[in-house]
């Protein structure tokens, strides 16, 4: 017969145990040694505690049946990811990413070699897309540098071109803290690419880094906005002055949360967080989930013409793609106004953030590999795809998955977590909570002062190096000497992967 543990009977011998324990110590120091009152002293610290959970705290049902020992059950609740990941999951488990992910991105940060020794750790069993290599691969000094210019489809004086295919993604400072925005905006400048300043309002420290930024509109407008949410035209214009804002970014919908507006909680809302962002303390920043601006397909082209005019310089869209049908509805309504984004930024649903309602960050979302494959023929069915440039977001923190993307129809690719990890991340999952342990999303003075801006920037750019190695590499294997030339046949898809039939799907869809 198997053992079993009667916790609830354990429980009530240790309520009784407490007291009684602080009852004899008592005695012991009186009549024995007065060093037991020692032990006194903490037993009946020990039963105040336990009498306020079982009798006065009315939350908590675990605490208030089981007392100060169902406390054991939170604390082993909190430790638990800590106690999986560093003791139980093998190396392949953990989620979003998993140990060999991490340690992959943590070795080009460190510029150690990240080759690996004895075989592949994954399954190769016919379910997982490979890059297709070439039978007579190039020389490296064969292969033409990267270079892609935004703006150029318009004719614009003030066009922006990028000379390695990586831009950070979009994260403000607020959802990081100050040490973070300083090291990876100096991180970016220090590897040649720019970064995205996310919807903070005013990229204060962005811009006093000297890096090269594209800004983010939010829904809420955060920094150019009038007092109704709608855009102002002139702090607009102000801000695209600034000599270090190369490109605007007007997001429509995030993939970690399509259809809701960015979240920053209270707790990460300082005083100058809420100067730069022109909101209230105490409270849940919610952004509206769609620009004032934008209610239907037609104001929406139309709010992208606007902000082009106003700001003559790259504007670009960010989205999260759902109904294919509406994408192509709003593709064939900037052909009728003759406007073009300088370039689309297509967010997958397995995108990260800094908070957002569980039900959308699970279940909202078209998945970035098809949503990459149906925007791109879409829009090469409309005879549209040279007006605009596509950057795909969605976890690509390793350079064969962002070969992929660029292979589905990417001409560069953005990554968020890929460079936190750089920057020391170690997955705790604690970004909303201001509770961060590397000093990354908090703005805890304690926590981010381990964070040192001038060694955290030399791992990102370290990283960078390391991708754009790799990236150079696979060219030359695939035989491709112009990055322009990576397309689908650089892939292999088998027939029973979720992609295969995901594109199936949308190659049979009478929308496509």
């Amino acid at each position: 017969m198997a053992a079993s543990i009667n916790l609830h009977k354990i429980s009530r011998f240790a309520n009784l145990a407490i007291p009684s324990m602080a009852v004899l110590f008592f005695l012991g120091g009186h009549f024995v040694s007065f060093y037991f009152h020692f032990l006194t002293v903490t037993f009946l610290l020990l039963t105040v505690v336990n009498l306020f959970y079982l009798y006065i705290q009315k939350k908590h049902t675990i605490l208030r049946n089981f007392g100060i020992l169902g406390q054991a059950r939170y604390i082993l609740e909190s430790i638990g990811p800590e106690m999986r990941q560093y003791l139980f999951a093998n190396d392949t488990e953990e989620r979003p990413f998993n140990r060999i992910e991490r340690s992959e991105i943590y070795r080009k940060a460190k510029g150690i070699d990240s080759a690996s020794s004895f075989g592949s750790q994954l399954d190769f069993d016919n379910s997982e897309i490979k890059v297709r290599h070439s039978m007579y691969p190039v020389d490296r000094e064969n292969i033409k540098d990267f270079a892609l210019t935004f703006g150029e489809e318009r004719g614009l004086e003030n066009t922006y071109t990028i000379n390695k295919p990586y831009i950070i993604s979009a994260m403000s400072y607020g959802a990081l803290g100050k040490n973070a925005v300083q090291a990876l905006t100096r991180g970016a400048r220090m590897a040649g690419i720019p970064i995205n300043t996310g919807e903070g309002g005013t990229p204060k420290y962005h811009m006093d880094e000297g890096g090269e930024l594209i800004f983010q509109m939010g829904t809420a407008k955060f920094g150019v906005r009038n007092d109704d949410g709608s855009l102002n035209d002139e702090k607009l214009r102000k801000l695209c002055a600034e000599p270090s804002i190369k490109m605007i970014e007007i997001k429509l919908s995030q993939g970690a949360k399509p259809g809701k507006g960015g979240l920053l909680p209270k707790e990460k809302i300082t005083q100058e967080i809420s100067d730069l962002r022109g909101v209230p303390l105490g409270q849940d920043v919610v952004s509206p989930a769609h620009h004032i601006e934008c209610m239907c397909k037609q104001s929406t082209v139309a709010f992208i013409k606007r902000v082009q005019d106003v700001c003559m310089i790259p504007v670009g869209v960010k989205i999260c793609i759902g109904k294919t049908s509406e994408f192509r509805d709003m593709v064939r309504e900037m052909k009728a106004q003759n406007v073009f984004p300088d370039f689309l930024a297509i967010d997958g649903a397995e995108g990260g953030t800094g908070a957002a309602p569980k039900a959308f960050m699970d279940g909202y979302g078209m998945p970035l590999m098809p949503a990459l494959f149906s925007a791109n023929k879409i829009l090469t069915e409309e005879g549209v795809r040279g007006r605009m440039k596509i950057i795909a977001a969605g976890k690509l923190i390793n350079s064969s998955k962002q070969f992929i993307a660029l292979a589905l129809g990417a001409d560069a690719i953005y990554s968020a977590r890929g460079f936190m990890l750089s920057l020391g991340c170690i997955q705790a999952m604690l970004c909303g909570n201001n509770t961060c342990p590397v000093g990354i999303t908090t703005h805890d003075p304690s926590l981010q002062k381990g964070l040192i801006v001038e060694e955290k920037a030399k791992r990102i750019a370290n990283y960078v190096k390391g991708l754009e190695h790799d990236f150079y590499e696979m060219l030359a294997a695939s035989g491709i000497k112009d990055a322009k030339d990576i397309n689908m046949d650089q892939l292999y898809i088998p027939d029973d992967t979720a992609l295969a039939d995901q594109i199936n799907a949308l190659l049979k869809n009478a929308n496509l």
